[in-house]
């Protein structure tokens, strides 16, 4: 289905893991997809989407970004804010140089790309933001510190661009859960026995499996797209049924 079709999307960390999942879905949706990263275009990367290099956490790289987009085919209507690292390391751990690189990112680089962009959306008429946060905002990770704090922050600032930029701008976010990316298995490398967490972590979640990429790439299509016009505001929850369980592991019992 082309429902994006003479829209354009950008997509912040889409070389790999989720973001480049979701660039995939919007391109195939109908957008004219722009995906950005620090480094250069992943070589597996369909020709349709388009790339250039951007670290969101510097303000004139954001603002290249924003010319670059604007220089797309369609309206430049989708912004997804999917840049992001995790450090893990508890407080004490974390020195001041990891502060910087993932407030940077995380926080900082949220910031950057939205106050860029919405004025460019609201010129236009209107837009879709949907920023990538995670179930880590709710309830803590052990040893996921400051990540857990930056997706906090992640919520709150959708929430507020929601209510200050609303009709013309949209905004919302996507929690996801466990999903398997380069990310998780360095989450479950910290355990003494990571297959034995892995295990351990698919029989908390009711669907019976940990996510994938696509499963976060549909829910933020879905968000961007008119079908969600009355949603904004907020943060919707992809796991798997994960923070919905009982802490009681089925057939414990």
């Amino acid at each position: 289905m082309k429902r994006f079709r003479g829209q354009t999307a950008v997509v912040t960390g889409a070389g790999r893991g989720i973001g480049k999942e979701i660039a995939l879905e919007l391109d195939d949706s109908g957008a004219s997809v722009l995906g950005c990263g620090r480094g250069k275009r992943p070589d597996d990367l369909p020709d349709a989407i388009a790339w250039t290099r951007a670290d969101v956490s510097d303000p004139l790289s954001v603002r290249a970004l924003l010319v670059t987009a604007q220089q797309m085919p369609g309206q430049l209507s989708i912004l997804v804010n999917n840049a992001g690292v995790q450090i893990e390391k508890n407080i004490v751990q974390t020195t001041d140089q990891e502060w910087e690189d993932l407030i940077g990112s995380n926080c900082r680089g949220v910031f950057n790309t939205c106050r860029a962009f919405i004025p460019a959306m609201e010129q236009l008429g209107a837009g879709s933001i949907v920023n990538v946060g995670s179930i880590s905002a709710n309830s803590a990770d052990p040893n996921l510190a400051l990540y857990n704090a930056s997706k906090g922050f992640v919520h709150s600032l959708t929430r507020a661009i929601a209510v200050d930029h609303g009709p013309a701008i949209r905004c919302n976010a996507v929690c996801p859960g466990w999903i398997m990316t380069e990310m998780a298995d360095a989450a479950f490398a910290m355990a003494s026995d990571p297959q034995a967490a892995k295990r351990d972590a698919v029989t908390r979640h009711p669907s019976g499996r940990l996510g994938r990429p696509e499963d976060i790439a549909r829910a933020v299509a879905w968000i961007a797209s008119d079908d969600a016009e009355f949603m904004t505001g907020q943060c919707m929850t992809v796991d798997g049924g994960l923070t919905s369980a009982s802490p009681i592991r089925p057939g414990a019992l």
